[in-house]
C-alpha cells in the first residue's frame, strides 16, 4: 500500500508514504486513500483524521507516470484518477468527523485539492504550495475552482490559478488557506494539540458543526440561518458534559 494508518486517542492519521516519487499520486494510492477515509469515517472510535505525507513533501501533486498511462483529454485527467480522488475529497469534506490536513513539505495541484477537502490546513512554514494545473495543460477536476477561491477569496485565487506560481506556508497561512503555521520542527506538536483538542470536544456536536459549515458555504446567507435553526441532530451525551461541567 501506499499509505500508513495509525490511530491513537481517537485520532487517526493516514500518510502518503510513496518517498520515492514525493508521494505523487497514482491511481492505486488514490483507492487506497479512498478506502482507508471510508474506513473512518465508519468507525466510532474516531473523531479527528489527519491528512499528511512521509518525508520532504505532503505530494507532489498527481504522478506524471500515470498521467503519459492515460493522457488528459482537452485537460481533464483521466478517470482512473477522479474517480477516486474525487471520492477521496468527497470523504475528507463530507465525513462526519474533523479533518486535519499536516502540509510538511511540497504540496502542488491535486494534492493541494486533497488539502483543501479537510477542515483545516496546518502548514509547516518550509512548504510550498501551489496550483500548477495551468503550467501542464490540465483544468481541475477535484475541487480546486470551488474549494481555492472559498479558502482565500476569489481574487487570490484566481491570481495563484492563473500565474501557477508556488507559495510558501507562511503565504498560506496569511492567505487565511490554513489556520496555522509553525516552523516544521514545530509541526508535529502543534498537530497534535489541535487534534486532540478537538477530539475532546462531543463527537455528535463536532458532525453537526460540520454538516452546518459545510451547507453555509454551498447556500446563502437567508438558506443558512434557515437550515441552522430548522436542522435537528442526536446529540445524546450533553448531560453527561454539562454535569461534569457542574461538578469542576
Amino acid at each position: 500500500m501506499g499509505i500508513n494508518v495509525t490511530n491513537s486517542n481517537a485520532i487517526t492519521t493516514i500518510t502518503l508514504n510513496r518517498q520515492e516519487a514525493l508521494n505523487a499520486l497514482t491511481p492505486a494510492l488514490l483507492n487506497d486513500l479512498a478506502d482507508a477515509l471510508d474506513a473512518a469515517a465508519a468507525d466510532p472510535n474516531v473523531r479527528v483524521v489527519v491528512l499528511t505525507g512521509e518525508g520532504r513533501a505532503f505530494s507532489a501533486g498527481v504522478d506524471l507516470k500515470a498521467l503519459a498511462e492515460e493522457p488528459p483529454e482537452d485537460g481533464d485527467v483521466s478517470g482512473a484518477l477522479n474517480t477516486p480522488a474525487r471520492r477521496a475529497c468527497d470523504a475528507l469534506s463530507h465525513m462526519p468527523k474533523v479533518t486535519i490536513a499536516r502540509v510538511n513539505g511540497f504540496c502542488f495541484t491535486g494534492a493541494l485539492e486533497l488539502a483543501l477537502a479537510c477542515d483545516l490546513m496546518v502548514v509547516a512554514e518550509e512548504a510550498k504550495l501551489g496550483d500548477t494545473h495551468a503550467k501542464w495543460g490540465l483544468r481541475p477536476t477535484w475541487g480546486m475552482s470551488a474549494r481555492l477561491m472559498r479558502a482565500v477569496g476569489p481574487v487570490r485565487a484566481r491570481e495563484l490559478s492563473y500565474t501557477a506560481r508556488s507559495f510558501t506556508g507562511r503565504e498560506a497561512y496569511e492567505y487565511g488557506l490554513a489556520s496555522h503555521c509553525v516552523p516544521l520542527i514545530d509541526l508535529d506538536t502543534t498537530v497534535t494539540e489541535l487534534a486532540t483538542a478537538i477530539a475532546e470536544n462531543s463527537p455528535e456536536s463536532l458532525a453537526a458543526y460540520k454538516d452546518l459549515y459545510l451547507n453555509q458555504q454551498q447556500v446563502g446567507i437567508t438558506e443558512g440561518l434557515s437550515f441552522e435553526f430548522a436542522t435537528m441532530y442526536p446529540m445524546g451525551d450533553a448531560g453527561g458534559r454539562l454535569d461534569g461541567f457542574g461538578k469542576s
